[in-house]
């Protein structure tokens, strides 16, 4: 990958588009340091965009944007967009996660039919010559809190959107280190490409039916989840602790990414 091509616009990193654009002018991004300028997108990502289920993986980050909310895929979509615009070279690394991970945010009722593997993604970016992993702007603070409340004797959960082996102080604010909030589910690599529209090209989920039936009606669902936990209300995983454990036969692949 050249600096020239992780620098680059594309159909879904749209970081021209007005909406980008204006945003970054009015928060005079362009005159801060260069760990100051990942921080700023990645924080606003994290936070001011609310972890939530758009239409589909491939929104570009202009849509996303517009939204006002991403879960891993269109969150990373958008990070990516927004450090590019602000000269900051970055890939895309597409995994699968255990659909366990977002157990008690799928309703229980369609959990079933949900795929067992979920199509995941984090963002890489290049600083000082090495690649750091940023996993961890998915679940905005409001949501994490919740969960924190919720098992205040737990380090390790693999539901609700999270997947950590240290949910009480988990590795997600900008500090110039990788990030990670659900590390713990990935059960799939698929490696790194230079843009998400590269990785949506050659993998795709939730289409036909079951993707109408997500789109219409699932991910409103979830969203309303995600909203009730935000105000306190997580709902209850059946089955006891051990379906909050990530799934015996997965490793936590931190450390194992990030230098290719």
């Amino acid at each position: 990958m050249s600096q020239e091509t992780l620098l680059s616009p594309t159909p879904m990193l749209d970081f021209q588009a007005p909406a980008i654009q204006e945003l970054i002018d009015r928060r005079g991004w362009r005159d801060l340091s260069e760990d100051a300028r990942i921080g700023a997108a990645y924080d606003f990502v994290r936070n001011e965009i609310p972890f939530g289920y758009n239409a589909d993986d491939t929104r570009s980050a202009s849509e996303v944007l517009a939204d006002g909310i991403g879960q891993c895929n269109t969150k990373a979509t958008l990070l990516m967009a927004l450090l590019r615009a602000l000269g900051i070279p970055c890939r895309f690394h597409g995994f699968t996660i255990d659909k366990r991970l977002q157990r008690g945010v799928v309703p229980e009722l369609f959990y079933p039919i949900a795929p067992r593997s979920i199509l995941h993604s984090w963002v890489e970016v290049l600083r000082d010559g090495r690649w750091i992993d940023l996993e961890g702007f998915i679940l905005d603070d409001a949501v994490l809190a919740a969960l924190q409340k919720r098992f205040p004797d737990r380090n390790g959960l693999c539901g609700y959107g999270a997947g950590t082996n240290c949910l009480q102080a988990p590795a997600v604010d900008w500090n110039g280190s990788s990030t990670y909030i659900q590390s713990t589910g990935i059960n799939r690599d698929f490696g790194v490409f230079d843009a998400p529209d590269d990785f949506f090209a050659q993998h795709r989920q939730l289409t036909g039916l079951r993707g109408g039936l997500y789109r219409l009606l699932i991910r409103k669902l979830m969203n309303r989840r995600v909203a009730a936990m935000r105000r306190g209300r997580v709902p209850e995983i059946p089955g006891g602790p051990e379906n909050l454990e990530p799934p015996a036969s997965q490793g936590n692949p931190v450390g194992g990414h990030g230098n290719g």
